[in-house]
């Protein structure tokens, strides 16, 4: 039944796009398409409402009852809430909305689209969702708070979205001013935890630094230590595809290397075409479902980069 109503939808949408009868092959190819875009869109819908669950659990289970915060957008949604009488769920979305539309400009309409109802669903969560007050110990809730809020937006992040907007910020302003991403997180998170020492105390601007500390370890564990930049190698029979879908699609610039297959028995090798590109983690799972429609066994080798100078780093304007 899902099978004829994924193909009633298919063959109305091509015809309807095409103003032509499709043929069996284009159907076939089609609804191929379509599986991998909808078990892709389940998955990540799946990682992001867990994630929105995790973060809110290191919220309201540990954080807010001992005025604790972490760095970045939901540090300073943290702070805010403990030296006024806002409401969390009303600050998360307030802070956010700014790196919401920067979102929209550096990394596109459906990402920034993704990311708002994300940070939504979290502020929802946040505000009708009962978690129980786990633990009052400070050092217990400095670790274990930064866990499930680190876990909360690197499942996030493995989704396609952001329920945290200082990423945003830092990618835009290290293009802007040549720096690394890196160096712009620490910076925002060093006026953070100087407003924090402040404002509440030095005892607890040094708790929200273990905090800060647990949340972005487990970040980066659960994202599986992807740095900022992605290298990524790809070998495939459908390398003019992949090439075109990268420049066109992400708007990413491309190396094409040349290359001799030695995988054979016979000893016979065969010309081929490397494909080498840089992109950001937040467009790794964009890149992978692409690939994915094209060529499902390509070969793919991604290597984490900390550090980029020159090139196009700079994303390209996306064609009409």
């Amino acid at each position: 039944m899902n099978s004829f109503i994924a193909n009633f939808i298919i063959k109305t949408s091509l015809k309807f796009r095409d103003k032509r009868n499709p043929s069996e092959y284009e159907l076939a190819k089609e609804y191929r398409q379509f599986i991998i875009s909808q078990k892709r869109n389940f998955k990540n819908l799946l990682l992001i409402v867990i994630g929105i669950f995790s973060a809110s659990f290191g919220f309201k289970g540990f954080l807010l009852t001992n005025n604790f915060i972490d760095g970045g957008a939901t540090g300073i949604s943290l702070l805010l809430a403990a030296i006024t009488e806002i409401p969390l769920y009303v600050l998360i979305v307030g802070v956010n909305i700014p790196f919401i539309f920067l979102g929209y400009k550096i990394m596109g309409k459906r990402f920034a689209i993704k990311t708002a109802l994300a940070i939504i669903g979290l502020a929802l969560c946040v505000a009708i969702v009962p978690f129980p007050n786990v633990t009052d110990d400070d050092l217990l809730v400095a670790i274990f708070g930064g866990f499930f809020l680190g876990a909360g937006i690197g499942l996030s992040i493995r989704g396609g979205a952001v329920i945290d907007g200082t990423e945003i910020l830092a990618i835009y302003l290290s293009r802007k001013f040549s720096t690394t991403i890196g160096d712009v997180i620490i910076l925002i998170n060093i006026i953070i935890f100087s407003f924090a020492a402040y404002l509440l105390s030095i005892e607890i601007a040094l708790y929200s630094m273990i905090t800060y500390i647990a949340a972005s370890k487990t970040l980066d564990f659960i994202i599986e230590g992807i740095e900022e930049y992605i290298g990524v190698t790809i070998i495939s029979s459908q390398s003019t595809r992949i090439r075109a879908m990268i420049i066109d699609t992400l708007g990413r610039g491309v190396t094409i290397y040349k290359g001799q297959g030695g995988y054979a028995k016979n000893g016979d090798t065969k010309e081929i075409d490397i494909i080498y590109t840089v992109i950001t983690r937040l467009e790794l799972n964009k890149l992978n479902t692409e690939i994915e429609k094209i060529e499902p066994n390509a070969f793919i080798v991604m290597n984490s980069i900390k550090d980029i100078k020159g090139g196009m780093i700079k994303k390209r304007p996306l064609k009409n």
